[in-house]
């Protein structure tokens, strides 16, 4: 049976001055600290949860974190090692699970690739754009397109 990932939340709390002090799961000493951390039903002080892959403070780039084959991980770096790939649909050149991308219908593309696939236009957000063909157009060369068809869209 393999073993699935799983995320678990980040709380800060703050420490009352009244109450015992809670030992550490990364350090095993006391938490003394104005605040500590509380994720996989443990404490922890601010510096002892950190990713095993690249030592950030797992409070501080997140509510999340994420546990695999015995690892405490960031996002970033749990979707380097346990993420899916692909390829992009423009360039065919493979995505890594933690970049950015935009998607069209089932279409994945790198963020620099996503453009009008006839003239080159980067797209904005809010920007128009047309997949015909698998081809992603912008609305100027989709409305041309459509007028070389011998079909004018409608302006409204």
């Amino acid at each position: 049976m393999q073993k699935r990932e799983q995320s678990f939340g980040i709380q800060m709390l703050s420490v009352q001055p009244d109450t015992k002090p809670k030992g550490c799961a990364g350090c095993n000493r006391k938490i003394k600290d104005r605040y500590l951390l509380k994720a996989l039903d443990k404490y922890w002080h601010e510096d002892c949860l950190k990713c095993a892959c690249c030592d950030c403070r797992l409070g501080e780039v997140g509510s999340t974190l994420y546990t695999k084959a015995n690892l405490i991980l960031c996002r970033r770096d749990y979707l380097r090692l346990f993420g899916v790939t692909g390829n992009c649909a423009a360039c065919s050149k493979l995505i890594p699970a933690f970049e950015m991308v935009m998607r069209a219908k089932d279409n994945v593309y790198h963020l620099d690739c996503f453009a009008c696939q006839l003239c080159n236009q980067r797209f904005c957000v809010g920007d128009k754009f047309f997949l015909k063909n698998n081809m992603i157009l912008c609305q100027t060369d989709y409305e041309e397109g459509l007028m070389k068809d011998g079909y004018a869209p409608q302006v409204r």
